[in-house]
């Protein structure tokens, strides 16, 4: 017998469940806004907060490495959690809630597209306040300066859930 046997039919049953509430339609339209942001030369940020931000670099490197075809253009993605120093600065003389509003402003352009990733969307709070205001406030400069927003956020999707993808 397993001594975890439990354990993992259980995290197996919820992840079974999980994927069959995903939409397809969600799905597709992600992946048309991604490589239509490939065909139009956009750029892609990413970010997140926590285990998050881990993901988030992990997701660039692999949208900019899954794109190498010899003679092909490149999709251009970037996780905005990847230059501490410039984080720190950021979060230094302006606070932690606009430390992905600043890059955008520096980097973002009409038409790139912003991928936010939250477990809880931004809903709840602890000791430090609300949580991921920062990428709340990045979701609403996207929206406000014509980008193009992906929100991927677990439970039941949070505040970010008032950001749907575009059509």
């Amino acid at each position: 017998m397993l001594e975890n046997e439990d354990f993992i039919d259980a995290y197996l049953r919820d992840v079974e469940s999980i994927s069959r509430r995903i939409s397809k339609d969600d799905i597709d339209r992600v992946i048309r806004l991604l490589y239509d942001a490939w065909k139009e030369n956009k750029r892609v940020f990413i970010a997140g907060n926590g285990g998050s931000a881990a993901t988030a670099t992990h997701f660039a490197s692999d949208l900019a490495k899954f794109t190498l075809v010899e003679g092909k253009p490149r999709i251009k993605a970037l996780a905005l959690t990847d230059n501490v120093p410039w984080m720190t600065a950021i979060t230094n003389d302006l606070g932690w809630g606009n430390v992905y509003v600043e890059q955008l402003k520096n980097l973002m352009e009409e038409g790139d597209v912003f991928i936010a990733i939250s477990v809880h969307g931004g809903s709840g709070a602890d000791q430090a306040g609300p949580w991921s205001q920062n990428l709340l406030a990045a979701a609403k400069f996207v929206k406000d300066n014509d980008g193009k927003l992906i929100g991927l956020a677990g439970f039941d999707g949070g505040v970010l859930k008032r950001y749907p993808v575009p059509a």
